[in-house]
């Protein structure tokens, strides 16, 4: 294939996670190895909403040396900003997409990377899709980022390492806190995932790894029923009084209901997904009624997935690699694929990059399998914790300014 010359542009969109701006780093290095290919790079500022606004920044000055990619790499949420921005159908909406071509002639961009999620994808495929009818040559290549990681053809996606290791750290040390008291009590602790559990599963890895853990865990992947939550606390206060419940945002009732929908505000985002919260509050209620307890519930929230102090080297690591990767491909000729992880093994643990197309990954989801949950849907299989644990491995040295971690900035 013919070598394609010309400018590339990246942008991140949807959730930040702790793990988003090493992707941006690896693809700034990616580019940074090719300029003879790709002369510059330019930062979409909120995605592709600041690439319509003509709000862009050229990445390669400002990040001009490994010191700078560093610091980049530890720095939380999305350096660029983000967006949630729907495209359109490109047979239903021509225009928009006419647009969008006509500014990537003036600015000669030859090459497009989108670091995201599954919505993300959506907007690689759609932006494949239509390429293919124009007389403008362009490569569009995903690069993977979710805390939730749901993306479909992947082993894992970068930014779920940092967050269960932020989860798994977190639950040790309220699973220690509790302990300290005779008096029984129930501490639910709710955490991210709307379809998918893994997140949530990410709670078994103290109890894996260093022997005190929480003691029950409820996935969306399985119906949540209130009579068997009473029996699992039933058997739980017979080993301890103080019990750790983990728990999905997204836990669902029999009849398909989530179990916080009645404290939902009803409302949702562009691509459709309501928002969620109160799953454990209604648990919270329920435990005091029954049962007549001490009883606290509460989000992790955000730190989830902005808490880059406790990420994971792995993710870091692997993060750059798919970013870079992604441009390597680009340039080799590849369009309308996301760079993605397949395992070899866990022990050593071993994941090769591989290119999957993104028509099979925009808006599917992936949830966690049935050999990774126990046979009453309350714990985590020990197969689970084997794909787990390699995912929350390694520290960084962060680098500190007045006692406080730095963060890169772009302006």
């Amino acid at each position: 294939m013919k070598q394609l010359k010309g400018n590339a542009v990246v942008g991140q969109s949807g959730g930040p996670t702790a793990a988003i701006n090493a992707s941006l780093a690896g693809v700034i290095r990616g580019v940074a190895a090719h300029r003879d290919v790709i002369p510059e790079l330019y930062g979409m500022k909120n995605g592709i909403e600041g690439f319509l606004s003509s709000d862009v920044a050229p990445l390669l000055p400002l990040f001009d040396g490994e010191e700078k990619l560093r610091l980049l790499e530890q720095t939380p949420a999305a350096a660029l900003g983000s967006c949630r921005k729907k495209l359109p159908d490109p047979k239903k909406d021509p225009g928009f997409f006419e647009d969008l071509v006509a500014r990537f002639r003036e600015m000669d961009i030859r090459y497009f990377f989108y670091i995201g999620g599954n919505d993300s994808m959506d907007t690689v495929a759609k932006l494949s899709e239509y390429l293919k009818t124009v007389d403008y040559e362009m490569r569009v290549v995903g690069v993977p980022k979710t805390i939730d990681n749901d993306l479909a053809d992947t082993d894992h996606t970068p930014g779920f390492g940092s967050a269960a290791k932020y989860v798994a750290v977190t639950l040790s040390e309220i699973v220690r806190d509790c302990a300290v008291y005779r008096v029984p009590a129930v501490t639910v602790v709710e955490i991210m995932g709307r379809d998918a559990g893994w997140l949530t599963a990410s709670a078994a890895l103290p109890g894996a790894i260093g022997g005190e853990g929480v003691d029950l865990i409820y996935l969306p992947e399985r119906p949540f029923t209130f009579e068997q939550f009473t029996e699992d606390l039933k058997e739980a206060f017979k080993r301890h009084p103080n019990v750790v419940v983990a728990i999905s945002e997204g836990i669902r009732t029999p009849d398909g209901r989530y179990v916080g929908e009645g404290a939902q505000s009803g409302a949702a985002d562009a691509f459709g997904h309501k928002y969620l919260a109160g799953a454990g509050k209604v648990l919270e209620q329920y435990v005091k009624e029954t049962f007549g307890c001490k009883v606290r519930s509460f989000e992790l929230s955000l730190p989830q997935r902005c808490a880059a102090h406790l990420a994971s080297d792995t993710d870091l690591t692997e993060a750059g690699n798919l970013g870079a990767s992604a441009v390597a491909a680009a340039i080799g000729g590849k369009s309308g694929v996301m760079a993605a992880l397949e395992r070899k093994s866990n022990d050593p643990y071993v994941c090769d990059v591989v290119f999957r197309s993104v028509d099979r990954i925009a808006n599917a989801i992936r949830r966690v399998p049935d050999e990774f949950i126990n046979e009453r849907a309350n714990g985590i299989t020990p197969a689970g914790i084997a794909y787990l644990a390699p995912l929350i491995r390694g520290e960084r040295t962060i680098v500190y300014r007045d006692g406080l971690p730095a963060h890169a900035k772009i302006r």
